[in-house]
């Protein structure tokens, strides 16, 4: 089936309807810049430490400020992060919670 110019996709990260064409032309993460606490910009790899205690859900954990994460994750929202933790598989943090190191 070939796109019609009726044809459009949602668009989670800017919140808008993209004609269908428009939106598989650009690549994902085109113009994403993902900032810490401090605004300082973040990049897949970079080490970042917590800036407040924050409870893991599900994990029924606390992890503490001062917590350095080693190797963080860029996702599609700008406003979280992966991350891996020894004791947490699959962590997602906010980025208003930690600050680059």
């Amino acid at each position: 089936m070939t796109n019609s110019d009726d044809d459009y996709v949602y668009d989670e990260v800017t919140g808008e309807w993209r004609p269908a064409s428009e939106a598989n032309a650009a690549p994902p993460n085109q113009n994403l810049e993902v900032r810490d606490a401090s605004g300082t910009i973040l990049a897949d790899g970079d080490p970042v430490v917590l800036i407040k205690d924050l409870k893991v859900k599900g994990a029924g954990q606390t992890l503490k400020q001062g917590t350095v994460i080693k190797s963080i994750r860029l996702t599609d929202n700008p406003e979280e992060i992966d991350c891996r933790h020894e004791a947490i598989k699959g962590l997602v943090l906010r980025t208003e919670f930690v600050r680059k190191r």
